[in-house]
């Protein structure tokens, strides 16, 4: 009487297996999981309990929440409630231990991917001649590479003229060329950013300043306004550019000189006009130097005529043009005008390639080389110019042959 009394609660659970079969089971709450998971054995696998592992190798799961009963924990431990379903299911079998043969192969597998460290490479590599490559010497032979193809342009312009003045459309050629030249993008000023400037409240020949020197950014042009608005030479012309007025002047005289060819006689007076013409498109591709890296260059103390000519020799680059004017200042601005050897075998390829002959009688090519030649970082564009783009590519070819021999 006194266990009915002081029994725990009797709980109507509802047990499933895998296999379909179901049943209700009454287990005093304080029933254990194991003992609960017993009599489940009993109803579904008959004589299963004469192997002790039979119990292991089963777990009961809380249909609801999902939950893995705990064999060792009572019903209640585990908020079991009445007329809850259980699930009971049969264990996975553990993976089967890989045998040793296995294991030996996919560890051996494994050392043959690895990447050698520093002790095999050496190892690998210690009778090898040693080789080592001079970052100085790397940088002489991109120099003169740059040197070199600077002299071959001098000389095929002055062939391609040549050739050029014997086109009797020669003349209307370049001027629509010349013409052309007149709508450099790079002499423009972006009008909605500049009328953003202005709008702003500064002055309009300060804002064109500022946009020249941050490449046409209205955020980085206004940033730099804003700092140098005291500075008192804000105003000044930006230092390498040729006044406004040379280009008219320019102009003028090859208009006069121009006007002064066209009374003379057939054949002179085309030739002088194309003479002219050439004349006006070299003035106009005249060097650019960078503005920002003038001015670096001259708060370091140096003067601007050298610093111009420091970036006239090394394209426009800032350090390779102080490492110039620190040095020994080779090549010099005037070795830039001189041409390469017309008897040397490095020429006479280049003019023997049908590409380049091609090219030559085209007067786009001249004014591509004469870009070139003034402006080097606008080769890019050339190269990308499907009419001068092979041409570039052949010179470039031969050089690189002809210098690896």
């Amino acid at each position: 009487q006194e266990e009915k009394i002081f029994a725990g609660k009797v709980l109507r659970l509802h047990v499933c297996t895998m296999e379909g079969a179901e049943w209700l089971e009454e287990v005093p709450e304080d029933t254990t999981v194991e003992k609960l998971k017993e009599r489940c054995l009993k109803h579904c696998v008959p004589g299963s309990l004469e192997d002790p592992k039979t119990v292991t190798h089963h777990k009961l799961i809380h249909a609801t929440s999902e939950k893995v009963l705990t064999d060792t924990k009572t019903v209640l431990e585990e908020n079991i409630q009445d007329r809850d379903v259980l699930l009971l299911v049969k264990k996975r079998a553990p993976a089967l231990l890989p045998k040793m043969a296995d294991v030996v192969a996919e560890e051996k597998r494994k050392q043959e991917q690895k990447a050698p460290d520093k002790d095999a490479i050496l190892k690998a590599t210690a009778n090898l001649p040693a080789r080592s490559v001079d970052r100085t010497v790397s940088h002489h032979n991109m120099r003169d590479f740059q040197t070199e193809l600077r002299k071959i342009l001098v000389s095929l312009i002055e062939v391609a003229q040549k050739l050029l003045a014997l086109n009797p459309d020669a003349v209307e050629l370049f001027k629509k060329a010349n013409a052309m030249l007149d709508e450099d993008e790079e002499d423009r000023v972006d009008e909605i950013a500049l009328r953003q400037l202005t709008e702003m409240g500064f002055p309009e020949s300060r804002a064109v300043k500022a946009l020249r020197l941050n490449h046409m950014s209205v955020t980085q042009a206004m940033e730099w306004l804003i700092e140098h608005a005291d500075d008192p030479a804000v105003d000044a012309p930006l230092p390498g550019q040729p006044p406004a007025e040379a280009p008219a002047e320019g102009a003028a005289s090859s208009a006069e000189a121009a006007a002064g060819a066209s009374s003379e006689e057939g054949g002179e007076e085309a030739k002088d006009e194309l003479t002219e013409i050439f004349k006006k498109i070299r003035r106009k591709r005249e060097f650019r130097p960078d503005p920002r890296a003038v001015i670096a260059l001259m708060e370091m103390g140096f003067d601007e005529k050298e610093v111009v000519d420091a970036l006239r020799v090394n394209n426009n680059q800032q350090n390779a043009a102080c490492e110039w004017l620190l040095g020994d200042r080779k090549p010099s601005p005037e070795d830039l005008d001189k041409g390469i050897d017309t008897n040397s075998p490095l020429f006479q390829a280049i003019l023997e390639n049908p590409v380049v002959q091609l090219g030559l009688t085209n007067p786009k090519t001249l004014l591509a080389f004469e870009d070139m030649l003034e402006n080097p970082l606008n080769s890019t564009q050339w190269m990308n110019d499907p009419e001068t783009g092979p041409v570039m590519l052949q010179i470039s070819r031969i050089f690189q042959t002809l210098n690896r021999t």
